[in-house]
């Protein structure tokens, strides 16, 4: 792995474990082995440094959900394979502590890449309700974009309840909940009881 890309690496592990203020040039320095003035002969400085981290984790965590997303299984398969798939549930999602970074937020170049993935997996998770609802699976009732942030609310929201209270258990019931208001009525019984795997 190159320097530059240790440093992106570094930052990105940091930006998560302690926000931007806790990512500072020598921490991320430290974790890196870079040498001095490695940051600076590749980037501008820290912030130049932390908008390339971000955007890293924001690729990383849209080619997951795409993976998923855009696998094989019905409309609701999907979602359910997106809500189910395993997660480091106590550790939180690395693009949605973002948001609750000050600095970050303050930032419209360092915020922008965290906007666009949330609103990209929104606009993803509201096409797959539609055609779900247009194959009969989904309730017409149900608004796409609605259902969407219900969805990314479920997750990111799971997060924090699990940090809280030191277990995944809250994540999991927010996540069983959700699958059971979207439970097809067509869906086999067992759907609506079944644990989900390691989140």
């Amino acid at each position: 792995m190159s320097t530059s890309e240790r440093l992106i690496e570094s930052t990105r592990e940091l930006l998560w474990e302690r926000g931007y203020v806790g990512t500072s040039p020598k921490a991320i320095l430290e974790r890196s082995g870079a040498g001095q003035g490695s940051m600076y002969h590749h980037f501008k400085g820290k912030p130049d440094l932390a908008l390339a981290a971000i955007r890293r984790t924001a690729e990383a965590m849209r080619a997951t959900a795409e993976a998923v997303l855009t696998g094989p299984g019905t409309p609701y398969e999907r979602v359910e394979a997106y809500l189910r798939r395993e997660r480091d549930v106590l550790r939180g999602c690395p693009v949605g502590r973002l948001t609750m970074d000050p600095d970050v937020i303050a930032d419209d170049s360092l915020r922008a890449p965290v906007d666009e993935t949330l609103d990209w997996l929104r606009e993803q998770l509201a096409g797959i309700v539609e055609e779900g609802k247009e194959l009969g699976e989904f309730a017409p009732s149900l608004d796409g974009e609605e259902t969407a942030a219900a969805v990314v609310a479920t997750v990111q929201g799971g997060y924090v309840l699990a940090r809280a209270s030191g277990s995944p258990a809250a994540f999991d019931a927010a996540v069983r909940g959700l699958l059971a208001l979207l439970t097809p009525a067509t869906a086999p019984a067992g759907r609506r009881t079944c644990t989900p795997a390691a989140l």
